[in-house]
């Protein structure tokens, strides 16, 4: 049991890379009154939770509707996965994810907590392992998002702008690798199926 959570939870976690987030979180929301940065931390965590359920939800949906198995998701999700972990490692830039104007819903909530990355693996998470220990993952890492930002200024403190960036881009690789797992799996998957 606590094998399968992790089994889900590590996958999400990775994707949401709150750490990588982080500094990025801390610019957006310098010299912000602290009862302002909560409710931004509030607002941020529910938009995330509130898309991600929705996209749990609907996405399985939609591709049981389309006729989409799930080898043909983790697959192309795992492509999607990878080509988004190789641009962040090789050519993302920290400015060009900064974006305007400063809220908590768009662009914090979404997408930088709640981005490409972490729905596809959401709806890998919902086919592999059913909806309980999908919806159970989401939570606990968004609790844990939301513990990070309200001790944001703590952390960066400890591991410093370089820590937080260098631990972002090792979280990164963890990332490249699940997705060739993924891929990997899809097509076990459609050939034992033939």
């Amino acid at each position: 049991m606590v094998e399968t959570f992790f089994q889900v939870f590590i996958p999400l976690f990775v994707a949401i890379d709150v750490i990588g987030v982080l500094p990025l979180f801390v610019g957006l929301t310098e010299g912000m009154q602290e009862g302002k940065r909560r409710r931004l931390i509030r607002d941020a965590t529910i938009t995330a939770f509130s898309i991600s359920l929705v996209f749990l939800v609907a996405g399985k949906l939609v591709f049981t509707f389309m006729g989409i198995t799930e080898s043909d998701f983790r697959v192309g999700g795992g492509i999607v996965l990878l080509v988004l972990a190789v641009y962040e490692l090789l050519f993302s830039k920290e400015k060009e994810r900064r974006p305007e104007p400063l809220v908590g819903v768009v662009p914090i909530g979404i997408p930088l907590i709640m981005g490409p990355a972490a729905l596809t693996t959401i709806i890998l998470n919902v086919n592999a392992f059913g909806y309980v220990w999908a919806v159970a993952s989401l939570l606990v890492n968004m609790a844990i998002v939301w513990v990070v930002f309200r001790q944001a200024t703590f952390i960066i403190g400890k591991l410093g702008h370089a820590g937080a960036l260098a631990v972002a881009k090792v979280v990164t690789l963890f990332l490249t690798g699940i997705a060739v797992m993924m891929i990997r799996s899809g097509v076990e998957a459609m050939v034992h199926t033939r």
